[in-house]
């Protein structure tokens, strides 16, 4: 969220419309490959309770004293409660995003929902009779707390898409979300789809944005209340991709951006010098029936890139004896292999200047793994997905808010 709040990274060429946003290609064009234009949003401040995050963050967003910005690895419970205390201030900043964790809400998981019993470090509690404020299901309440704190212009929220059919699950955020400080303007969640948006990917996610109201032009006030939003103050953005026989706002959608597109110039692990790519998952192919074991298809979008795979990532091609449909490759004499770190990334719509698998200095000790490696790379949201929000939010600014 935080690359595509800020831009300037580099995308497939298939992924942009340039019927839809023709300031998105730049007047040289590498190759394939196009480098979006930077946002005028900037990330001062990101949390996460991963080590791995934070060497990663650290190691992507470097400090600069023009522009300083922070990571901080802390609980946000234990921000939060800081905060309250005086001992820890939030950044004063326009928008805050986040992804409160999504593990209770997912349909590939237990689906505990606020019942989880897991703490807000992710720990598992034995010696509770039921969930509290501060576990796992409840980390929404505490990203709302930050918003209360901050009172940012926006907010934009994001989880699986699983939450919205658990019950009243979307309604009750929405409300408690409605109700911080001065009030904020929570327009009905959206699920998005990567794929619409030019990422390679099948990613559903819930979309989550309020607006404070004491900032609203009168006009926007008017419209967003009248329960029937025009196209131009919508603000979710408009889908790029799809199927072509189909229009959106008359406007003719491309094609799926393909795995293809964004995979087949990187070439075989063994022959790149690009640590993120040389690292993939050895782990063995235990039958189509078992999550993680298909093969993806080069012509066709990838399955969303998941996080709890422990090992079971994707192949990138599959043998003959196991079913593989790669002949265009494994008549080359190209392994059976999951796909690596890097392509996991590529996926996702990271440009390959983003280190993934990170070694210490001087030692052949790891800071990130391709374990730790794949988990960041599949709790993340698509950074051309991240873009797409941001651009729609900057270009309704100068509209629905005050000066």
């Amino acid at each position: 969220m935080d690359l595509g709040f800020e831009g300037g990274f580099r995308v497939h060429k298939s992924s942009v419309n340039p019927k839809i946003h023709p300031t998105w290609y730049p007047n040289e064009i590498d190759g394939d490959w196009i480098t979006l234009p930077r946002t005028s949003f900037y990330t001062t401040f990101a949390n996460d309770i991963l080590k791995s995050a934070e060497t990663f963050w650290q190691t992507n967003f470097p400090y600069s004293p023009d522009q300083p910005r922070r990571f901080c690895r802390d609980s946000i419970v234990d921000l939060v409660k800081r905060a309250w205390q005086g001992a820890f201030q939030f950044p004063s900043v326009d928008v805050v995003t986040g992804g409160f964790p999504c593990q209770d809400f997912s349909l590939a998981g237990n689906r505990k929902g606020f019942l989880s019993k897991k703490d807000h470090n992710g720990e598992k509690i034995a010696d509770i009779d039921a969930p509290t404020i501060e576990t796992r299901g409840m980390l929404y309440y505490w990203m709302r707390n930050v918003i209360e704190l901050i009172l940012p212009s926006v907010f934009v929220a994001e989880n699986v898409k699983g939450l919205v059919s658990l019950g009243d699950t979307k309604k009750i955020i929405e409300h408690d979300f409605r109700n911080v400080g001065p009030g904020y303007l929570v327009v009905e969640a959206k699920i998005l789809n990567a794929k619409n948006f030019g990422v390679p990917q099948n990613r559903e996610r819930v979309i989550f944005i309020g607006l404070r109201t004491d900032r609203l032009t009168d006009e926007a006030i008017h419209v967003y209340y009248s329960g029937n939003v025009p196209d131009n103050y919508d603000l979710y953005p408009l889908e790029t991709h799809g199927n072509t026989d189909n229009f959106f706002a008359n406007i003719p959608v491309l094609p799926y951006s393909t795995t293809r597109n964004y995979l087949t110039d990187l070439g075989e692990p063994s022959d790149s010098k690009d640590l993120s790519h040389q690292i993939f998952s050895k782990a063995k192919f235990y039958g189509k029936h078992c999550q993680g074991n298909r093969e993806i298809n080069l012509d066709e979008v990838s399955p969303t890139i998941r996080s709890e795979h422990h090992g079971n990532i994707e192949f990138r091609r599959l043998s003959a004896e196991n079913g593989g449909v790669n002949l265009e490759e494994l008549s080359k004499g190209f392994p059976e292999r999951r796909l690596s770190v890097r392509e996991c990334a590529r996926i996702q719509t990271f440009p390959d200047n983003f280190e993934f698998v990170v070694k210490e200095e001087n030692s052949p000790r790891f800071r990130i793994n391709g374990s730790d490696a794949y988990k960041l790379i599949g709790n993340a949201v698509p950074p051309l997905l991240a873009y797409h929000l941001a651009s729609r939010l900057e270009h309704l600014w100068p509209l629905i808010f005050k000066e």
